[in-house]
């Protein structure tokens, strides 16, 4: 039996080490892909913490994964070997409850996701359901598309849904992981867009993202500066701070919303009056299927939109998971099977 490296979890809490396992074999509607990168998400905390019910251990984490098919199960449509595929957070739907019913997989009520549900791409070979896969485009690189299967659907499809129009004022807060690519979507959608961070430092690179205006929450007041602004259609909430979120309300326009990305259990503080008198409304939005996912690597093509990533080779699993963890990397960390060295951040040509 062939044997190939990983990088599981043994229970949880404990930390990600390099085993060797056989090669899985895929099922009648499964793929086998040979993974070429596989990007590090802070969601893999659910696997590695075990913050998430019913993870069966050991585990391999990882939901933003590129790569080639290499094997087919017998009952697959459509897809054949060879052919480049990514897979993220939505990693198979039943098709029979009542969501699936309705075509929203995104909220099946059984729904899998990779590295949660199975075992992820921190693995040099994985297997997924056949309705997980999205195919990218040849142009983008593997280690440049694999955020774009998280963190870039996530941005990039909350706001395409957001009911915003282009010219319409739309905030992106927070200039990390998720926050520097909804800038970049936000400018291409032909929205005014307005970034938000922490530091009069960040101001010129948001700029070099798409932003037309650019707000310093530490030194200016986020609400006056949307309402001088004319009211913002949108605020999208890429930062996990509940308080930033709550700061924001103020300056919606009317009919603005609050859509939320960043996950905090902390909660949103507003007075009913806030919301009532301008018709303001706060929302979630999870993430998207496969054909979404492929949509948001199009687009990506088309307008340039970049991750910028810092690689590592599988070997170093463990140190990529904790250059996440830090919150210091610039901005998306990627398991490169191709990288052989120490970490190497990539810095895209940025801009509309």
């Amino acid at each position: 039996m062939a044997r190939m490296k990983a990088a599981q979890v043994a229970g949880p809490g404990q930390e990600l080490s390099i085993v060797e396992r056989d090669i899985p074999q895929p099922g009648p509607v499964q793929v086998r892909i040979k993974v070429e990168a596989c990007g590090v998400c802070h969601s893999d905390m659910f696997t590695v913490a075990g913050a998430w019910p019913g993870i069966h251990y050991p585990r391999v984490p990882g939901h933003e994964v590129v790569g080639r098919i290499d094997a087919v199960g017998k009952d697959v449509p459509h897809w054949k070997a060879g052919t480049r595929v990514g897979v993220g957070w939505h990693g198979g739907h039943c098709g029979h409850c009542e969501r699936c019913r309705r075509g929203d997989f995104i909220t099946c009520a059984e729904g899998q996701v990779p590295g949660i549900s199975y075992d992820g791409g921190y693995a040099e070979y994985m297997i997924a359901p056949f309705e997980a896969l999205a195919a990218v485009p040849d142009s983008l690189s593997s280690a440049e598309a694999a955020p774009l299967l998280c963190a870039g659907i996530t941005t990039f499809n909350s706001l395409r849904h957001s009911g915003a129009r282009p010219g319409d004022l739309v905030a992106v807060l927070g200039m990390g992981g998720l926050g520097h690519l909804a800038v970049q979507f936000a400018a291409h959608m032909g929205f005014n867009t307005v970034a938000i961070a922490r530091g009069a430092d960040k101001g010129p690179f948001a700029k070099q993202l798409g932003a037309t205006h650019y707000i310093d929450s530490t030194t200016q007041d986020v609400a006056g500066e949307l309402t001088r602004l004319g009211g913002a259609a949108l605020v999208l909430a890429t930062a996990t701070d509940a308080k930033a979120m709550t700061a924001t309300l103020a300056g919606l326009g009317v009919d603005g919303k609050l859509l939320v990305l960043g996950a905090s259990v902390d909660p949103i503080e507003v007075s009913p009056l806030t919301l009532i008198g301008q018709r303001r409304s706060i929302a979630g939005w999870p993430s998207g299927t496969a054909a979404d996912s492929q949509d948001t690597l199009k687009f990506s093509e088309r307008t340039g939109v970049k991750a910028l990533i810092e690689t590592y080779p599988l070997a170093q699993a463990a140190a990529a998971y904790a250059r996440m963890l830090s919150g210091k990397a610039k901005f998306r960390v990627v398991i490169s099977m191709e990288s052989a060295g120490s970490a190497s951040p990539i810095s895209p040509s940025l801009g509309p």
